[in-house]
């Protein structure tokens, strides 16, 4: 009954890099072994923000589309169809991770050295989502009302699964990079290293996370919800020109977000 197209596999990436060039010593030392200006160059560091992370929810309103007959939502399902199956109702969304990185520096005199300070935010959820169902069942009719009603159900499994992986990747990437100190080393080689990181490790991490939902949403889709729903409104669904009622599985289809 719902097929949902969902894409988490393409992201994006917002990259700023501030160097603020400070006179420091980049050494391990007490204050008492330096002098007032060097003491005050290595505090400088001090000065820029800690590091952190930030997740931040994409909700886009839901839209609503009864233009397309059960023939093309058949087709638009995307799967190969048993024999004489057909897709009354459908749910599509993309899903979105956009990683954005803004790492302010401060360099030493001659430059070789930094410390920065990666401030990363995450924008994650679902957009474009729509639900459709077959145009042969006319708004407010009782088999539209159990097809929408079925459909939101696959809507609402969505914005709870969202909500699980908002709270498990801010948990495990804070744990990573909320140091609660600056990251020191050799000028450059901070940002280049949590750019290639968050882009090789932890966007397959949230696609699989995200990817996680295709199970919550197999449980509804089950044998006994098509067969209530094929009774429904005393056959009103069954008996209508688009039994008899079945929903394929569908793989998630790729399609980028890509947002450079």
């Amino acid at each position: 009954m719902a097929v949902r197209t969902f894409s988490p596999r393409h992201f994006g990436f917002d990259t700023a890099l501030i160097y603020i060039r400070f006179h420091f010593l980049f050494a391990l030392a007490t204050l008492l072994a330096m002098s007032p200006a060097r003491a005050e160059e290595a505090n400088a560091c001090e000065q820029l923000p800690k590091p952190s992370v930030t997740i931040k929810h994409l909700d886009e309103e839901i839209s609503f589309n009864t233009r397309y007959s059960y023939r093309q939502l058949t087709s638009m399902s995307g799967e190969k169809l048993r024999p004489g199956s057909r897709v009354l109702g459908l749910t599509r969304t993309n899903g979105i991770a956009q990683f954005a990185l803004n790492m302010p520096a401060i360099q030493d005199a001659t430059e070789r050295y930094e410390c920065a300070s990666p401030q990363i935010t995450l924008t994650l959820g679902f957009k474009q989502m729509t639900v459709y169902v077959g145009r042969e069942f006319p708004v407010g009719s009782c088999a539209y009302k159990e097809i929408l009603e079925h459909e939101m159900r696959h809507v609402k499994t969505y914005q709870a699964h969202i909500a699980k992986v908002e709270q498990a990747v801010q948990e495990d990437i804070s744990r990573r990079f909320m140091t609660g100190d600056v990251w020191r080393g050799l000028a450059g080689i901070g940002f280049a290293r949590v750019n290639k990181e968050l882009e090789e490790r932890w966007l397959p991490y949230v696609n699989r996370e995200m990817l996680k939902v295709e199970s919550a949403q197999a449980l509804i889709d089950t044998p006994e919800e098509y067969a209530r729903l094929s009774e429904a409104c005393g056959g009103e669904v069954k008996n209508s020109p688009n039994s008899p009622l079945w929903r394929a599985k569908v793989q998630p289809e790729a399609i980028a977000a890509v947002n450079r």
